[in-house]
């Protein structure tokens, strides 16, 4: 059907041409072109000459008055066909020829003039001139004239000119195609408006921003958890996934994925197809590509229209023209689900095989390929893991044919026994993982934690923190029905460092009902008497030395405006007169204590504290005396915290849990993560010392050293325990019972290891008050944990600050040594502190008559007659 003309064109003479008529002509059948004559006057029969080469057409012409004879041909009329469109195209030969198509919009046809071979005209050209078109003929010329009809606007010699012009129409037809514009228009509005409004770009598939598994390690690479919000994810690059998962993964899939420019216009029919029958009873099939399936999952949301389709191809088409087939790949095998949380192959490799997807087989990768077109169906822990195994041999039969691997490779994928991994959570170190994670969240943002995909390297090793752990759960089952002691923790620090080796936050993580999941390290209590060490360091920074006495004796406190009266009293409950600094801390005596902290305040005791890492006493309620006892409570964090600024010689070393941490595209942000600390406020307390300060005297920690690694100092309160030491390793050690009889603590350090212990109860119930003590609780968790850690190493004292000096002292008075001095020892000094005086000890016969003339007499009368004499306390 002929719809319009496009274009029709004239033939007209020139002035200098005395042709009167030329006409268009069809000559030949099986391969027919049209042929332009000139026309003259002849007889009425044919010519034999002149008829060879005409057609049949022309033959017979009836009721014509005159008959013209064709007899030469000046030009073939070749018709061209334009690419893309069909040869729907017919010349009519008339005074008016038309150029007429089937499809009208655009030109289906050009042509161009050949000359014919029957004409010996050398040369013809067609040259607009005046706004026709006019075909020209050469003459012979000189050569120097050699185409100069070129550029005459009157050429010499011409011949017929002709010229386009669009036709006529009605103009109902001009008002149709208004119509048909305007609602082209709106039609493309319409589309644009649909689909390519807030169409996202493609470009954001490199960007890697989908949501990421984060994973937390051991200091060696260990995994213990993997973080995420809802999709488990690890990113791999191109190179690290395997061949056979990228060849499965293709074949079951999307067999041309190679081939196709995003989408697959078969498949797409045939989904179209299929939506129609169905009538949307069993929802859209798909009949998506690799690449409709990423842009799908990445730039579209869930919805199943027709509209969202739509996008969907234009996205796939425009993904092809952005990356290469390679990333294309990389990037779905990066996002598509597999069932679960497991959102990639590696974290699918993970959990079903649990192992990384570097170390899978032919059959395994076949079978992680099965799963993204039903994870639920084809679920090896689903209600028909049959499906499972047909699904894995359906992709092995499709690999074969497209003969992606041999037959051998296929027989012996279909014989493997796929060994599944049990479905738990992969949670080690759960206290101190949780404890990172919180950390994590609270200097990076939840965002990023969760969804970041980060690799978080942490302090921790795994060794000691299982050790740890065994031990804690061993001897708490041991002593439990004795001392009524259901629950235990345990920090383990490098004490030069601040790193956390192991985290041990209670017997049981796992156990619901006694709160396992409480973490103890975390968590205040008590301190006991494992404070008193903050109160010496102050005083041996302000006037005190070890060698200092003070009288163990009773005494009463009244706090100001308040007739409420304190009265401390020892553990062992009895009184010792005057005792040495060293004596009173190394057997915990209570009174000395607090004596010596009534000589200087609380505030200062508190202030000191903070400055050494006591983090819970930045907010402290209102107390007295108390306070050295372990009336304030605290976190073992602050303890080891504390701890780890005395045997780093008065300077503060905050604890570390984390070494590195690296971001989905492996940039190094752990500055970012320290640095946070310093830009909050909050975090910090103004008082808190910075980083490394000096918050007590190198000479002050070392006294502190000294006395608590003091085991013959401590035998009178203590007895030879061989639980506060090691043999062959010098240690210092303080324990702390509350007076509640709720905490037990042992704390101490080796120059290689800070151990913390605490044993109690979650509920905060009473411990065998009878019983435990502060070598009987904790003390046995922390002596077989320090074991255990300095088995292997050789023995490591203490190293001496630079600038003391030893002096030999006596030991009663902390003078200088005399004559008579019953007890003589060496103590180091700062060149400012070196006691300046002599002792003074009378002659032992001396002292032995003295002693005899006092007895009988008063407290008065004696004290005279003593004088000088060593009565051995």
């Amino acid at each position: 059907m002929v719809l319009r003309n496009l274009f029709h064109f004239n033939f007209s003479k020139t002035k200098k041409r005395k042709n009167k008529k030329a006409v268009m002509k069809t000559i030949g059948q099986k391969h027919p072109k049209k042929h332009l004559f000139r026309k003259k006057e002849s007889h009425k029969k044919y010519s034999a000459k002149n008829t060879k080469n005409i057609s049949k057409l022309e033959s017979k012409r009836k009721n014509t008055s005159s008959t013209h004879i064709f007899s030469d041909a000046l030009f073939h009329l070749r018709l061209v066909r334009i690419i893309g469109l069909g040869n729907y195209a017919k010349l009519y030969p008339s005074s008016l020829i038309s150029l007429i198509t089937k499809r009208p919009t655009i030109p289906a046809f050009s042509f161009r003039l050949q000359k014919s071979r029957r004409i010996k005209l050398r040369k013809a050209f067609i040259k607009k001139i005046n706004k026709n078109f006019h075909i020209l003929f050469s003459h012979k010329r000189k050569k120097k004239q050699n185409k100069s009809y070129l550029k005459s606007k009157k050429p010499k010699t011409a011949g017929l000119s002709f010229r386009f012009q669009l036709p006529h129409f009605h103009p109902w037809v001009k008002r149709i195609a208004l119509a048909g514009t305007v609602l082209g228009l709106v039609a493309v509005s319409a589309f644009y408006w649909f689909v390519f409004k807030d169409l996202p770009s493609p470009s954001i598939l490199a960007t890697v921003d989908s949501p990421q598994t984060t994973i937390i390690r051991d200091r060696n690479g260990q995994i213990l958890y993997r973080v995420y919000k809802s999709a488990n994810r690890t990113w791999l690059a191109w190179d690290n996934i395997p061949e056979n998962v990228k060849k499965a993964t293709v074949a079951i899939e999307d067999a041309e994925f190679y081939h196709h420019f995003g989408v697959s216009p078969k498949a797409i029919l045939r989904a179209f197809v299929y939506n129609l029958q169905q009538q949307h009873i069993n929802g859209f099939q798909g009949g998506s590509t690799i690449t409709q399936q990423l842009v799908k999952n990445r730039l579209l949301d869930s919805s199943k229209t027709y509209t969202r389709k739509l996008k969907e191809v234009v996205l796939a088409i425009w993904t092809e023209r952005l990356y290469s087939k390679q990333d294309i790949l990389t990037f779905y095998l990066n996002e598509v689900g597999y069932g679960g949380p497991a959102y990639g192959i590696e974290a699918a490799a993970q959990m079903y095989f649990g192992k990384p997807a570097g170390n899978l087989t032919l059959a395994e990768a076949a079978f992680l390929s099965g799963l993204p077109a039903a994870p639920t169906s084809f679920s090896p822990f689903g209600a028909n893991p049959d499906l499972a195994t047909n699904r894995q041999n359906q992709v092995l039969e499709r690999m074969l044919k497209l003969k992606m691997i041999s037959e051998t490779e296929y027989q012996e994928a279909l014989n493997q026994k796929l060994a599944f991994a049990p479905q738990k959570i992969d949670l080690l170190a759960p206290h101190f993982v949780m404890y990172i994670k919180d950390q994590l969240v609270q200097k990076l943002g939840e965002a990023r934690v969760t969804e970041g995909g980060l690799d978080v390297t942490t302090t921790l090793d795994l060794s000691i923190q299982q050790k740890a752990e065994e031990i804690v759960k061993r001897q708490i089952t041991e002593i439990k029905g004795v001392f009524n002691i259901h629950n235990a923790g345990t920090l383990v620090t490098d004490p030069a460092t601040g790193e956390i080796l192991a985290m041990v936050g209670s017997v049981d993580y796992f156990d619901i009902t006694n709160k396992g999941y409480v973490n103890v390290t975390t968590a205040l209590r008590q301190p006991g008497s494992s404070i008193k060490p903050v109160n010496y360091a102050y005083a041996f920074d302000h006037g005190f030395s070890p060698s200092s006495r003070i009288e163990d004796a009773p005494v009463v406190y009244t706090a100001p405006g308040s007739k409420e009266k304190y009265a401390p009293v020892n553990y062992d409950g009895k009184f010792h007169g005057s005792v040495t600094l060293r004596s009173a801390l190394a057997n915990s005596y209570n009174i000395p204590a607090v004596k010596l902290l009534n000589s200087y305040g609380v505030n200062k005791m508190i202030e000191l504290g903070k400055a050494m890492g006591i983090r819970s006493w930045n907010n402290i309620p209102p107390i007295g005396l108390s306070l050295t006892l372990g009336g304030a409570e605290v976190t073992m964090l602050d303890m080891a915290r504390a701890y780890q600024t005395i045997a780093n010689y008065g300077k503060l070393k905050d604890l570390a849990g984390v070494k590195e941490i690296r971001d989905n595209r492996g940039h190094d942000i752990t500055d970012q993560y320290y640095e946070s600390d310093k830009k909050n406020p909050a975090m910090v307390d103004k008082v808190q010392a910075e980083e490394n300060q000096q918050v007590i005297s190198p000479l002050a920690s070392y006294w502190l050293i000294e006395i608590l690694a003091d085991n013959a100092a401590r035998m009178p309160a203590f007895g030879n325990y061989a639980k506060l030491s090691v043999p062959n390793h010098k240690i210092a050690v303080k324990t702390g019972t509350s007076n509640n009889f709720r905490d037990n603590w042992t704390i101490g350090f080796s120059p290689e290891y800070l151990v913390a212990t605490w044993v109690g109860n979650n509920d905060g119930s009473f411990m065998n008050k009878n019983l435990v003590s502060g070598i009987t609780g904790a003390a046995p968790i922390w002596y077989e944990i320090m074991s255990n850690l300095l088995a292997d190493k050789p023995p490591k004292d203490f190293p001496t600050p630079s600038g003391l000096i030893p002096v030999t002292i006596c030991a009663v008075n902390g003078l200088l040594t005399c004559p008579n001095c019953p007890q003589e020892k060496t103590e180091y000094f700062t060149a400012d502190k070196v006691p300046t005086q002599k002792c003074y000890f009378r002659p032992a016969s001396e002292c032995e008559e003295a002693k005899k003339q006092a007895e009988g007499k008063s407290d008065e009368e004696r004290k005279p007659l003593l004088s000088g004499c060593w009565s051995g306390n």
